[in-house]
């Protein structure tokens, strides 16, 4: 019964931090509070052939049993990207080839990009485009975040293009939005989503809108990418994928990286990491943190080992050899990109300013709900911003579950109740868990998807039994793997695991 209580505290004193206004603004943070080179890439050509291929380059970046992929994803766009970061740290220029292959049944007149620095309170300015060597002139609209590229020639399903163009990137600041995950604050330069990004073509043709302040502003393919990096030399740099070639020219260094497959390109740099580094099995974890956080950011590796190990037995294995954590000024307490997840670097202190416990519990649950979106949003993609709860409420429920397998019953008891008051914020209303993120109002969004929405899958399992469910989330992620995932597709496969109709619980909790 004393153990029962501690346990029972520590959740209430982390949720008391969860709910105190003036430790962070935004709901993506809700998401991990317990609820509780030698050469520019571009002299690099993907599209010779060794012999071996050309997606090779990526081989070593994937553990063995997902290696395979590269054969399947021969057709997944390529893009080649050289960053030169300016002194300043607040200006990019950069050049982009990508090879985009039409995946559809139809032909394409046009390619839509997202330019997201335009909405994330930066800018990004986009010149000399060209389509196979043709000049071409761009439409923009969605406050210049979409930009429009029409086609010389229809491009035929199977068909590719090749599209070059220069870009520029001003960095803001100040973190007024979206959680500043582009943004240079405290020396810590973040670039999320900081190159032209090709938009998801579905069944509702070219998918684009502007994202809301809150939630996540992408909905992306599963790409390759080989990245240069040209930036100060005393810069630590970061970045989705592994390091494939190094030069110190002086002043500066220019480094190559190869990602893919990958949901996105993101990569940080501060001139103050210090590296922790660990190998288990196929896996090097790497955590980056100034010195003063070394505790913290020495507990984040350990965490996210064990989260990773729990995740692959139960979901399928991680697909990368490498997993980064970063520490930064982010206003969310997480936020996952493939292979690299970015934390809030005030939850690294572990100072007892709720309790020592308490804090380390906080630290905990946020590395694991990041980790797990490394198969929810990145293996196993969906529209982030219209259908939210296929990735947040998703690792939200299998982060509970972890909980309940590290720390047992009272894990489960405490998890289970912080949920269940972050969805009392709003009375506990039946709000669809399935709203897109723009149609939750304020508090609502992290109530609803990050509180219900666990639930929802609570309930799914009650309904299928756990032995049903357990093999229907493997084929889930297995059959899913690099492609793109929706609700009513969750519900088929559920309903064939469980020979049953979903139709009344989707009503209950998901649709509107």
């Amino acid at each position: 019964m004393q153990l029962q209580f501690f346990w029972l505290t520590l959740w209430v004193l982390i949720l008391s931090a969860c709910l105190n206004p003036n430790f962070r603004s935004g709901q993506k943070n809700e998401s991990t509070i317990p609820a509780a080179s030698s050469s520019k890439a571009g002299q690099i050509d993907p599209g010779s052939d060794t012999g071996e291929g050309p997606l090779e380059i990526f081989r070593e970046g994937l553990i063995e049993s997902h290696q395979h992929f590269l054969e399947s994803l021969r057709q997944a766009s390529f893009y080649t990207i050289e960053y030169t970061i300016s002194d300043s740290l607040t200006q990019i220029h950069g050049t982009q080839k990508v090879l985009y292959t039409n995946q559809e049944n139809v032909a394409l007149e046009e390619i839509h990009f997202r330019l997201l620095p335009n909405v994330l309170n930066g800018e990004m300015i986009v010149d000399n485009l060209q389509v196979n060597g043709e000049s071409i002139d761009p439409i923009y609209s969605l406050q210049n975040s979409l930009m429009r590229v029409p086609l010389p020639d229809p491009l035929q399903p199977s068909e590719s293009a090749e599209i070059t163009l220069e870009f520029a990137v001003t960095v803001p600041t100040k973190i007024t939005s979206n959680y500043g995950i582009l943004a240079f604050v405290d020396g810590v330069l973040t670039l999320a989503h900081a190159y032209p990004m090709i938009a998801v073509y579905d069944d509702e043709g070219w998918n684009a809108e502007i994202p809301a302040a809150q939630g996540d502003p992408t909905y992306a393919d599963a790409s390759f990418f080989l990245v240069t990096v040209d930036a100060p030399e005393h810069l630590v740099l970061v970045a989705a994928g592994r390091e494939i070639k190094r030069e110190d020219n002086g002043s500066r260094q220019i480094v190559t990286y190869a990602a893919g497959p990958v949901r996105d390109f993101y990569m940080a740099a501060s001139p103050d990491y210090q590296v922790i580094t660990k190998t288990i099995g196929e896996i090097t974890y790497n955590s980056y943190a100034p010195k003063e956080l070394q505790a913290g950011s020495k507990m984040a590796i350990e965490v996210a080992a064990g989260a990773i190990e729990f995740f692959g037995d139960w979901l399928g294995p991680y697909p990368y050899s490498e997993f980064d954590i970063i520490s930064t000024p982010t206003y969310a307490l997480g936020i996952e990109y493939p292979g690299i997840i970015a934390l809030n670097d005030r939850i690294y202190y572990g100072d007892g300013s709720i309790s020592k416990a308490a804090d380390n519990l906080y630290l905990e649950a946020t590395v694991v709900h990041e980790a797990g979106h490394q198969w929810f949003y990145n293996l196993v993609g969906n529209d982030q911003l219209n259908e939210p709860w296929l990735d947040e409420s998703l690792t939200q429920f299998v982060t509970w579950q972890y909980f309940v397998d590290k720390h047992g019953k009272f894990g489960d008891v405490g998890f289970e109740y912080t949920l269940r008051e972050r969805w009392r914020r709003t009375a506990y209303p039946e709000t669809p868990i399935g709203l897109p993120v723009s149609e939750y109002n304020g508090a609502e969004y992290g109530a609803i998807v990050y509180g219900r929405g666990a639930f929802f899958f609570e309930a799914l399992r009650d309904i299928m039994g756990e032995d049903s469910f357990e093999a229907f989330i493997k084929e889930y992620v297995q059959i899913n793997s690099w492609g793109l995932s929706t609700g009513s597709s969750l519900k088929v496969l559920a309903e064939q695991h469980c020979n049953c109709d979903l139709t009344d619980l989707y009503a209950e909790w998901v649709t509107p």
